[in-house]
């Protein structure tokens, strides 16, 4: 056997490989410049290895058509968008304020509507009880959504409530994704589907977590009861949700229960995933809508959606719109803080105008690359005046952004290339001050529960920091 000519050939074939992948990345993927650099880093530094990596990670998702919305239903949002461009705005309240925002967000299929009742939620057992406490109350229909559904004790409990109200007759649709949630099995459901219960895994694939669309995840946490009730926030289903997993110790995120008409485009977008997550288009839910409770409290808001299906960063824009509107002061959690040139701007003209920037991060890392990538964005903006605090009460996870007390996004975004262009995500925009002065003290009383990051302590950082901090930086693009 001439080993030789199989050596040259294989070669040959990495060669080959390696131009096609730089030829898709440089021509036929609309990326931005940062990420098309380091993917061709890859490709040119490890060929082989970065080859299957772009097969695993790199491909840009198909935009064309990516969700079905029936004809009649699609009309009906145009016309309502349309007509809500067309009403006149009072001067005196917040929406003429933030107009332009709320027009952007238009353009994201982001229907202006109004929650009458909003609770906020940042405790885990607070969190899950107030929603099985709900789901046992349902009685028409249960819709939801997690990135990480664990069999765990707490993911068994959620299950459980899901599975005995299937058995009464409510309708109960379960969605989640296939990478963020590997270990279920279609043996789980068995009972509860053959109870009338309804589940589909999102972006699946027959080899499991060997799963060509792995770096494309759903990563929306929601669920919709009775089309009365709804969820929107950070927390996912499992047991360190909850604060027992010793490693991350007490878990801080933040969830949003809301009542009234903003549950309909909560099921919207349910509805849209649903229907992604089957091979086969299917009939939208048609379950009667109970009579909402009538409220004298009107909180406008609007959900805001993005994802790899669109070339339109929504959620970024958005937020950076958000950070271009503030004023006086700007607070901001998350787990992850690797924003691109775009934001990183937007927050430094905000401090140069004299605007409060506080950013609140983790102590300590879930996925190092990625903690030392945002250790060093956030050491950079320490030099231009920001207050940067790592929580140290246990592991920050929320996703949120108050800016002069009176706006507020809370959801499932992080601020980093993954939120922002490869995952589909979703945040709740709200244009109400009590709600934003509730979300600000939150954030300060975590203040008392962290330790400030001054730019000398930053300075004096050890040289192993600054070697991570260098080479989580260059892969910050595609983190």
């Amino acid at each position: 056997m001439d080993y030789t000519l199989i050596l040259s050939i294989l070669l040959y074939a990495i060669v080959i490989a390696n131009i096609t992948a730089a030829i898709a990345i440089l021509f036929f993927e609309r990326r931005d410049v940062s990420a098309t650099w380091a993917w061709l880093m890859i490709l040119f530094f490890v060929p082989v290895l970065g080859f299957l990596i772009y097969l695993l990670l790199g491909r840009s998702l198909k935009q064309d058509a990516f969700y079905h919305v029936p004809k009649e239903r699609q009309r009906l949002r145009d016309h309502d968008i349309k007509m809500q461009e067309n009403e006149p705005l009072h001067s005196d309240n917040l929406i003429f304020q933030y107009r332009k925002i709320v027009q952007a967000n238009r353009t994201a299929d982001a229907l202006l509507t109004e929650a009458t009742d909003v609770r906020t939620l940042f405790d885990g057992h607070q969190k899950f009880d107030t929603l099985l406490a709900d789901i046992r109350n349902a009685r028409v229909e249960i819709n939801i959504q997690y990135f990480i559904l664990k069999r765990d004790p707490l993911g068994d409990r959620l299950l459980s409530a899901l599975f005995d109200q299937a058995k009464r007759g409510v309708k109960v649709r379960i969605l989640y994704d296939a990478v963020g949630s590997w270990k279920l099995k279609s043996k789980d459901f068995e009972v509860f589907k053959q109870d009338g219960g309804e589940v589909r895994s999102f972006f699946s694939s027959p080899l499991g977590i060997l799963n060509l669309r792995i770096n494309n995840r759903n990563h929306r946490k929601l669920c919709t009861i009775d089309r009365q009730i709804g969820y929107i926030g950070g927390f996912n289903v499992g047991s360190e949700y909850l604060g027992e997993d010793e490693h991350f110790g007490y878990w801080r995120d933040t969830h949003l229960r809301v009542l009234g008409p903003v549950v309909e485009e909560l099921e919207y977008h349910f509805e849209q995933d649903w229907d992604a997550a089957s091979r086969k288009r299917t009939d939208w839910s048609t379950a009667p809508i109970p009579p909402l409770e009538t409220s004298t409290d009107h909180v406008p808001i609007q959900i805001v959606t993005s994802g790899p299906n669109s070339e339109t960063e929504y959620l970024k824009n958005m937020l950076i719109q958000m950070i271009h509107s503030a004023e006086k002061s700007i607070y901001i959690q998350s787990p992850y803080f690797i924003p691109d040139a775009s934001f990183m701007d937007a927050c430094k003209i905000a401090l140069a105008s004299g605007v409060t920037l506080k950013i609140m991060i983790p102590n300590q890392p879930d996925h190092p690359f990625v903690y030392w990538a945002t250790y060093a964005s956030v050491g950079e903006l320490i030099q231009h005046g920001a207050e940067v605090y790592t929580y140290e009460l246990g592991f920050m996870h929320a996703k949120t952004i108050v800016v002069d007390g009176k706006i507020a996004s809370v959801g499932t975004t992080n601020i980093d290339a993954r939120s922002f262009r490869l995952n589909f995500e979703m945040n709740a925009i709200l244009y109400h001050q009590a709600v934003a002065e509730e979300l600000e003290l939150l954030f300060l009383s975590d203040v008392a529960d962290s330790e400030r990051l001054t730019i000398e302590k930053y300075a004096a950082r050890p040289r192993v920091i600054r070697f991570k901090e260098s080479i989580s930086r260059l892969l910050s693009p595609i983190l």
